[in-house]
């Protein structure tokens, strides 16, 4: 299959602008079965894409019994032995809180080093317009309209011949509000809306799905309603792909936060934002290993995003599973140097909603990916299957940790215990290692979050950037709502409001 998607990829369409007609209303331009097929078929069938290809490898059928098993047993037997034996339970619980805390610096640790050994990648070359290919652009929006004049205007900007640019909004059925507020904007014709039919699960990517069986382009690239793309960002992946070597599956593009100093909880997101995309992500894709793409900015060859299944409705963080996949199925992805403006939840409401939903598709994604761990490993390969272990897998672990740690912290202050005593035997010295790793992982934290601004040139996040661990314990509170939201409605997605920002001025590289 890979081979026949390496060709498809190759030969993709570099058509001249004259041999793609500019009006196509998405709805009605249908061929071939197409044509002859409801929409409501076409969604149903768009939506089990993935399902069909491999059910081990959608989210629709949760937990699998072995699973389920395996969690029960393993609670079980940590309530029995934590009864029967205090002692030595407290001495496991204080060597895995060690452990996971070093298996999270190690990730961070390795993002710095890369960083400082490596310089910020310089823009990619824009491709002559005769030689560009046909570009789609997928936009999923419920419920938008407040935001869709500052949308429309940043698609409206992309520097991309129209009669190549195939833009479509993913549009619910029932959202009128967002569907007028398009319509009074008097849409280019290279600019059209899909309707998406009400049905279940109400996701992005279920609506993504629906999407991708209308598009025409040769290439395909994600925005979310609030993004301000670089202006030559198309035009820049087009180069990388033309010029890029064999495997590669995806780009994914820098995001930063426009409104960072809106409060607190902005101000952290951008430097997590910046840590992630100008240093954690470039380390990742620049050693080889599975790159967990943003939900926005992903620009991929069509025929590549369809070999693997396209998007996963039942996951709620449809993007990391994505790039996850890829790997599996033997992609690379890079980083694009070009940046796409976010705006970030201001308010704790708005980011707990936002972040427990995160939460929970990562536990989504973690399991579903561990359905046949021996499996994996073929796919991955040994070195990657760690890897997704230590930064998904012990992503999770840390994030439910970090209250119990605090909780035994406060505890032995209160005995007077807080320093190990050598009466005190291994239980005190695994406490001690723990709480260096712990203070390491905060010192790292803040040194790569320093680097990744001081790159992107703001330096006016520098003070905040002290605080970044204070950013831990909401980030626990959050997975612990996930795993409750799991259980309950674990394809719920939470919709985060947007209002529209003015960028900030870009810094160096973006």
């Amino acid at each position: 299959m890979k081979d026949d998607v390496d060709d498809a990829v190759r030969t993709a369409g570099y058509a001249v602008a004259s041999g793609w007609p500019v009006e196509r209303p998405a709805q009605t331009q249908r061929s071939g079965w197409m044509a002859h097929v409801s929409p409501a078929q076409q969604l149903a069938d768009a939506v089990a894409k993935l399902e069909r290809l491999d059910p081990a490898l959608s989210a629709k059928s949760g937990l699998w019994p072995g699973q389920r098993t395996w969690l029960a047993f393993s609670a079980s037997a940590s309530a029995v032995a934590a009864l029967a034996g205090p002692a030595t339970a407290s001495l496991v619980l204080h060597a895995v809180l060690a452990a996971i805390f070093a298996l999270l610096l190690s990730v961070r640790v390795l993002a710095i080093l890369t960083a400082m050994r490596t310089r910020a990648t310089p823009p990619a070359g824009h491709a002559p317009s005769h030689e560009l290919p046909a570009y789609t652009v997928l936009v999923a929006l419920y419920r938008e309209a407040e935001i869709v004049p500052q949308l429309v205007q940043a698609l409206d900007a992309l520097d991309y011949p129209p009669a190549m640019l195939d833009i479509l909004f993913a549009l619910e059925a029932d959202d009128q509000a967002t569907r007028d507020a398009l319509q009074a904007n008097g849409l280019p014709p290279h600019m059209q809306v899909v309707s998406v039919p009400d049905g279940h699960p109400r996701t992005k990517p279920r609506a993504l799905c629906h999407a991708l069986t209308f598009a025409r382009g040769d290439y395909v690239v994600v925005y979310d309603a609030e993004d301000l793309p670089d202006p030559g960002q198309l035009r820049r992946a087009a180069a990388a792909f033309a010029s890029s070597g064999a495997n590669l599956g995806c780009l994914q593009a820098s995001l930063a936060v426009d409104n960072a100093h809106a409060s607190f909880l902005t101000a952290q997101f951008a430097i997590e934002y910046t840590a992630l995309f100008d240093a954690i992500l470039p380390a990742l894709a620049r050693h080889g290993l599975p790159v967990p793409l943003g939900g926005t900015s992903n620009h991929f060859p069509r025929a590549v995003l369809e070999a693997v299944g396209g998007w996963d409705p039942y996951n709620v963080t449809e993007d990391a599973d994505l790039g996850l996949r890829l790997a599996r199925f033997g992609w690379r992805v890079e980083v694009l140097a070009s940046t796409t403006w976010e705006e970030a939840p201001a308010t704790w409401k708005a980011w707990v909603a936002q972040r427990t939903r995160w939460q929970k598709g990562w536990m989504q994604t973690y399991f579903v990916h561990m359905r046949e761990p021996a499996r994996l490993w073929r796919e991955m390969g040994p070195v990657s299957w760690c890897w997704f272990q230590i930064v998904l897998g012990g992503g999770i672990l840390s994030a439910l940790a970090h209250p119990i740690f605090y909780v035994l912290l406060l505890r032995r202050w209160n005995a007077g215990h807080l320093a190990p005593q050598l009466a005190e035997g291994a239980e005190a010295w695994l406490w001690w290692i723990g709480l260096a790793i712990l203070g390491a992982s905060a010192l790292a934290t803040i040194l790569l979050a320093l680097l990744a601004l001081e790159r992107r040139g703001r330096r006016d996040l520098f003070a905040h950037a002290l605080l970044s661990p204070l950013y831990w314990l909401p980030i626990s509170y959050a997975a612990y709502r996930a795993i409750i939201e799991w259980y309950r409605a674990p394809f719920y997605w939470a919709k985060t409001t947007h209002y529209g920002s003015n960028p900030q001025k870009p810094g160096p590289g973006a």
